[in-house]
Formats: C-alpha cells, sequence, structure tokens
C-alpha cells in the first residue's frame, strides 16, 4: 500500500493500523472512518476486505484531498472516498443508521491539557477541538445501523470516559489491550461495542506490541506487515 501524508502535521501512526484490524467488516458492508486524515486505516481495511466500501469523514480539507489522491493511487476510489465535514454538523450526505460498522481514531488529549502544540494541523489531530469525545461517540452511535459495531482506538487512560459514553446504549463491550511490551502496562486500548445490544462486557488478552530488543512481535508483524485482522 502506497500512502502519501503530510511533511509536517501529525503522522500515521501504527493506531490506525491495528483499529482497521479491528473492524469486522464483511463484503459489501459500509463502513464510517470518522477523523479519516490522509486514510491510513480506510486504505487498511478496504485491501483486507476486498468487497467492503468505506467512506471517511474529515475535518481538514487538505487530508481529505490526500485521502482521495491515496484511495486512487491505491486502486480504491471506486471503494473509498473521503468528505470534508464537521462531526457537530455533518454533512447531509452522511445518513443517520446508514453505516454497518464505524470506526474512529479520536484525539487523544483532552482540551486545556499538555503543552501547546505549535503546529495547528498536528494539535487538531491529537487534541479536543470544540468536539469532546463524548461527541465523537454520541455521533458514531448515530451514524451505526442498530446492531452495527463501533470501534475506537483511545489512550488507555481514557477508557473510563470511552466507556462511560457507551453504556447504556450499547453492549458487546469488548475491550482489547495493546500492550507496548511483556510486563508493561498498556498504552493503548482497542475498544468495540453494538449498538442496541445488551450481551455482556468481555476484557480480552490483547497483543503484545514488542519483543524485549525492540523489535515488533510476530502477532504485531501480522497485522502491520501481512493485513491480519485481529481475533476480537
Amino acid at each position: 500500500m502506497c500512502l502519501t501524508q503530510p511533511a509536517f502535521g501529525q503522522r500515521v501512526a501504527i493506531d490506525a493500523v491495528f483499529l482497521a484490524a479491528a473492524v469486522p467488516a464483511g463484503s459489501s458492508q459500509l463502513v464510517l472512518d470518522i477523523g479519516c486524515g490522509s486514510g491510513p486505516a480506510s486504505l487498511c481495511l478496504a485491501t483486507r476486505q476486498p468487497q467492503c466500501r468505506i467512506v471517511g469523514l474529515e475535518l481538514q480539507t487538505d487530508l481529505v484531498e490526500l485521502a482521495n489522491a491515496n484511495a486512487a493511487r491505491n486502486g480504491l476510489s471506486g471503494r473509498v472516498s473521503a468528505i470534508a465535514g464537521d462531526l457537530l454538523r455533518p454533512p447531509r450526505a452522511l445518513d443517520p443508521g446508514r453505516f454497518d460498522h464505524v470506526m474512529a481514531n479520536p484525539p487523544y488529549l483532552e482540551r486545556g491539557r499538555g503543552s501547546r502544540l505549535r503546529d495547528p494541523a498536528k494539535a487538531l489531530a491529537t487534541i479536543e477541538g470544540e468536539a469532546e469525545l463524548a461527541d465523537w461517540v454520541r455521533f458514531a452511535i448515530a451514524m451505526v445501523r442498530p446492531k452495527g459495531t463501533l470501534t475506537f482506538v483511545h489512550r488507555a487512560d481514557r477508557i473510563d470516559g470511552l466507556i462511560a459514553n457507551l453504556s447504556g446504549r450499547c453492549g458487546e463491550l469488548t475491550i482489547f489491550p495493546l500492550w507496548p511490551a511483556q510486563g508493561r502496562p498498556a498504552g493503548r486500548v482497542l475498544v468495540r461495542a453494538r449498538r442496541g445490544v445488551a450481551s455482556p462486557a468481555r476484557l480480552l488478552p490483547g497483543l503484545v506490541l514488542h519483543e524485549a530488543d525492540g523489535r515488533f512481535t510476530a502477532a504485531a508483524e501480522a497485522v502491520l506487515r501481512e493485513g491480519a485482522a485481529l481475533a476480537f
């Protein structure tokens, strides 16, 4: 897969690859990628599941152009497209309850927390703006069809807020930690839930990313290099 991204600002990280690997999209299903950026998660999912279609929503118009160019460059423009828009004021092209799956990589930092970033584009990607985490979850729930899935990747230390915003509206909550190395606390978690389902929550073993010498584990390589799906 070939991906062009901005020379400055927020760079694509492995989080997007693992997010795509956690989405259980099937043939001919429709997926919404909220905050799609230059399209890494959308492209990864479309490559792994050749029959699904993905629509990306992105606030920054220059990234929308990049995402669509990346889709074309990889021969995926027929199934992957990005549109410009704000989740607080969604474009009319996005119909509520239309999508089989929704995936999102929200900004990791709460507004007013952490150091101020000089790069406005990077700040938009990493620090919550007008839309807070609760808004991201609310929009995702509105967009997915009943019994459809929502998948988020987020910081492990904000899992309480993510779960709280899903509680009462979604069930079959599944938590999949990404451990940086054996014996170290998880820095990231994948959280998947289904709208309008009452099944109990599950905490999975997750995946260890690195060996003691810093190399990616075989399980991580399978996702990053071979396009494997995560076992939820």
